[in-house]
C-alpha cells in the first residue's frame, strides 16, 4: 500500500493521459483501418482543436462549450478536406499518402503558429473544474477526473455506434467490402469522406478537451502523433476496446514509468511498438508476388509532355499495338543514343557540382556540402525503397551512428578523413546488421512503422546517452577533419565542400557499380518476383539483409560527411524530420534513380535553408508545399521527365514511386538473367 500510495497520483495521471491518447488514436485508427489513409497530419488536427479551444476558453461553461464545438467542427472540416486531398492517391499506396499528409502537417503547423503565435497558449477551464478533489487522501485536479469519465463514455458510445447501428455497419463494410457496400446503394466515396471527417472531429475534440492536459504549442502535434501511432500499433485496427487498453498502457508508461523506472521509460514505448510489429510480420507469410506492386497513379507531367508533342499520354502513348507498324513519329531509340541519354545527367550534375565553389558564396557552399551528406542518406533510402522494396523511415538510425562515431573519433584525436569514413561506415553496418532481421521480414506499411520505431528508439538513445552524444545539447568543438594523413585541418568552406564532393562521387560510383551488377539484379528480383525467387531456391532473406547492411553503411558515410561539413551535431540532425526529408528526396528523384535522389536532396536543402532565408520563419511551409507538389506533380519523380518506358533499375529509368522494377527471371540453376 505504501508503494501504491507513493505512486497513486502518477498512476491516475497515466489513466487521464492514456485516455486522451485513446480519443486521438481512435480517430487515427478509424482513418487508417477503415478509410485506408496513413495520416501523418493527424497530430495537426489535434492541434487545430487545441488552439481553437484555448483561444475561445474564458473560464466559463459557455466558453468551454463554444471552444469544443468550434474546435471539433474545424478539425472535422480539415478531415473532410483530407479526404479530397488523398482521393487522387487511391492507387498509389501508403508511401504517397504518408508524404502528402506529412507535407500537409508542415503547412498546417506553420499556419497555426502564424495565426496563434509560437508560445504555448494558456487554457482557462470553468471554476468548478479548476479545483482539486480528495482522492484516497491525495488532492487531484477535478478536470482530469472529469476527462476520464468523458473518455470512458466516448469509448462506450463509439463501440455502440460501430457495432450496433446501420452507420457503423456501413463503415465496417467500407473497410471490408466496398463493392458490396456500393451494391446496397451506399456511396463508398461518401463513407470514406465521412470516416475521415469523423476522425478529424475526434482529434479536434481531443485537442479541445486535452488542452488543459497537453497545452497547445510548438511540438505538440508531433508528440501526439507519435504516441498515437504507438497506441494504434499496440491496439490494432479492429477493436476500440483494444485501442482503449493500449492507450491506457501507453499513458502509464509515460507518467508512472517515468517515476518508477526513469532510465527505461524513454525506450519502452517504441521498443514495444517494434516488438509487436515484428511478431506480427513473423506470423504473416512473406509477400508472394512482389512487395511493392501498387499501381501507379496518373502522371500529369507525362500527360503534358504528350500534349506538347502532339501525341496521347497514358496507355495509348506506350507504343503501337501488336501487329501494327511503328509510326515514323515515334522512332525506336538507338542503342548509342540510349547510352548517351543515360550517361548525360550524371555527367552534367558532376560538372555543375565541380563548378559550384567558383559560383557561390561561402554560406551557399556549406549548404551544398550538407546537401551531399543528405544525398548519401537519400541514396541509401533508394537502395531499400526502390530496389529492395522496403520503404523506410528509419535510415536516420545508421546515419546517426555514423555521425556520432565520427564526432567521437575526432574528439579522441582520430581526425584523418578516410579513417573516420571507414570506421563510421563499419559501425553503421554493424548496427544495420543487428536491426536488419527485424526489418526484412515485413513488407509495405509495416516496414515503415518498424523502421520509424527503430529511428525513434535511436533518437531516445541520443538524448539519454549524454556522455557519447551530448544529449539535447549535441556535440560541438571537436577537432576538424584532415583530408589525408599529414594534411592540414579543413576549415574553409571550399575545402570541406571539395572533400565532401570526392567522398560522395566515390560512394555513388560504388553504389551504381553494385546496383548494375548481377547482385543488383538479384536484389531487384526480390522485389519484383519474390515468390519466383524463393521457388527457385534463392535466399531472399539473405539478399535483403545484405542490402540493408550495405544501405546502413552508406548512411553511416553520409552521417560522417555531415559532421565533417557542419562541425557540429545535434539530435535534430538525425531526427524523424530528416528521415522524412530523405524519403521525399527519393520520391522527388524517382525511387530507382540514384542521381535523382541526390538532386532531390539538393532541392530540399535549398528550399529549407536557402529559399526560406528570404522568407524567415516559413521554412516548414515551403517544405510542406514541396512535399505536396512532389506527390501530385511528380509521381514518377524527376526521372519521369526523361520520358521513355523505363528499363532496368540500373538505367535510372522513369518509374512510379510505388511501381516495382522489372524482375529478372530466375532459372532452376540459380542464375538470373536480366
Amino acid at each position: 500500500m505504501g508503494l501504491l500510495d507513493g505512486h497513486l497520483i502518477p498512476a491516475v495521471d497515466g489513466v487521464a493521459f492514456g485516455l486522451l491518447l485513446f480519443v486521438v488514436a481512435a480517430g487515427l485508427s478509424l482513418a487508417f483501418g477503415t478509410a485506408g489513409v496513413l495520416n501523418l497530419s493527424h497530430g495537426t488536427l489535434y492541434a487545430i482543436g487545441a488552439y481553437t479551444g484555448a483561444e475561445l476558453s474564458d473560464g466559463t461553461w459557455g466558453g468551454l462549450a463554444l471552444g469544443l464545438a468550434a474546435g471539433t467542427a474545424a478539425a472535422c472540416v480539415a478531415g473532410a478536406g483530407l479526404s479530397v486531398a488523398t482521393a487522387p492517391l487511391a492507387r498509389r499506396g501508403h508511401l504517397a499518402q504518408a508524404l502528402l499528409t506529412f507535407g500537409l502537417a508542415l503547412i498546417g503547423g506553420d499556419l497555426l503558429i502564424q495565426f496563434f503565435g509560437a508560445d504555448e497558449l494558456p487554457v482557462r477551464v470553468p471554476e468548478a473544474l479548476d479545483s482539486s478533489v480528495s482522492l484516497l487522501g491525495h488532492r487531484y485536479p477535478a478536470y482530469r477526473l472529469c476527462f476520464i469519465v468523458m473518455a470512458v463514455l466516448l469509448a462506450a458510445f463509439g463501440t455502440w455506434v460501430l457495432t450496433r447501428t446501420r452507420m457503423g455497419a456501413a463503415v465496417r463494410a467500407a473497410a471490408d467490402d466496398p463493392q458490396m457496400l456500393a451494391a446496397t446503394g451506399h456511396s463508398p466515396r461518401a463513407v470514406h469522406t465521412g470516416v475521415l471527417a469523423a476522425a478529424g472531429a475526434l482529434a479536434g475534440a481531443a485537442g479541445v478537451l486535452g488542452a488543459p492536459i497537453i497545452g497547445p504549442g510548438p511540438g505538440t502535434s508531433e508528440n501526439v502523433l507519435m504516441l498515437s501511432l504507438v497506441v494504434v500499433v499496440l491496439g490494432g485496427l479492429r477493436s476500440l476496446w483494444a485501442t482503449f487498453f493500449a492507450a491506457v498502457a501507453v499513458g502509464e508508461v509515460q507518467t508512472l514509468g517515468v517515476s518508477v523506472a526513469p532510465e527505461l521509460a524513454p525506450y519502452l514505448l517504441f521498443a514495444a511498438m517494434a516488438a509487436v510489429l515484428v511478431l506480427r510480420s513473423r506470423f504473416a507469410e512473406p509477400a508472394g508476388a512482389g512487395h511493392g506492386s501498387e499501381a501507379p497513379g496518373p502522371d500529369p507531367v507525362a500527360r503534358l509532355r504528350g500534349l506538347l508533342a502532339g501525341r496521347p499520354a497514358g496507355p495509348a502513348a506506350a507504343g503501337p499495338l501488336p501487329g501494327r507498324k511503328r509510326s515514323p513519329v515515334w522512332p525506336a531509340r538507338l542503342p548509342g543514343r540510349a547510352a548517351w541519354w543515360q550517361a548525360a545527367p550524371p555527367l552534367v550534375l558532376l560538372v555543375v557540382l565541380i563548378s559550384l565553389p567558383a559560383l557561390l558564396d561561402a554560406y551557399s557552399i556549406s549548404l551544398a556540402g550538407s546537401a551531399l551528406a543528405l544525398g548519401l542518406l537519400a541514396v541509401s533510402v533508394t537502395i531499400l525503397t526502390g530496389y529492395a522494396g522496403l520503404p523506410t523511415l528509419g535510415q536516420t538510425a545508421p546515419f546517426a551512428v555514423g555521425a556520432y562515431a565520427t564526432a567521437n573519433l575526432a574528439d579522441a584525436g582520430w581526425t584523418v578523413g578516410p579513417v573516420q569514413l571507414v570506421l563510421s561506415a563499419l559501425a553503421a553496418a554493424v548496427f544495420a546488421a543487428v536491426v536488419g532481421p527485424a526489418v526484412i521480414r515485413a513488407r509495405g506499411t509495416t516496414v515503415l512503422m518498424i523502421t520509424l520505431a527503430i529511428g525513434e528508439l535511436t533518437g531516445a538513445v541520443v538524448n539519454q546517452l549524454k556522455s557519447v552524444t551530448g544529449g539535447a545539447d549535441g556535440l560541438v568543438g571537436f577537432p576538424a577533419t584532415r583530408a589525408l594523413w599529414g594534411g592540414e585541418e579543413m576549415l574553409e568552406e571550399s575545402e570541406l565542400y571539395n572533400y565532401a564532393l570526392v567522398v560522395a562521387v566515390v560512394a555513388v560510383a560504388l553504389t551504381l557499380l553494385v546496383l548494375r551488377s548481377p547482385a543488383g539484379k538479384l536484389l531487384t528480383g526480390t522485389r519484383g518476383a519474390e515468390a519466383r525467387m524463393r521457388a527457385s531456391g534463392h535466399p531472399v532473406g539473405r539478399y535483403l539483409l545484405v542490402a540493408h547492411i550495405c544501405a546502413g553503411a552508406l548512411a553511416g558515410v553520409g552521417g560522417s560527411l555531415m559532421v565533417t561539413v557542419q562541425q557540429y551535431l545535434s539530435p535534430a540532425d538525425v531526427g524523424f524530420e530528416i528521415a522524412a526529408f530523405a524519403l521525399l528526396a527519393v520520391v522527388i528523384g524517382g525511387t530507382t534513380s540514384v542521381v535523382g535522389a541526390l538532386l532531390g536532396a539538393g532541392l530540399i536543402v535549398a528550399t529549407r535553408d536557402w529559399v526560406a532565408g528570404s522568407w524567415p520563419g516559413h521554412g516548414p511551409l515551403l517544405l510542406g508545399v514541396l512535399f505536396v507538389a512532389t506527390v501530385y506533380v511528380l509521381p514518377r519523380g524527376l526521372a519521369g521527365l526523361r520520358g521513355g518506358s523505363g528499363g532496368g533499375p540500373s538505367s535510372d529509368a522513369p518509374r512510379s514511386p510505388d511501381q516495382p522494377p522489372p524482375a529478372p527471371t530466375p532459372s532452376p540453376a540459380g542464375k538470373v538473367s536480366p
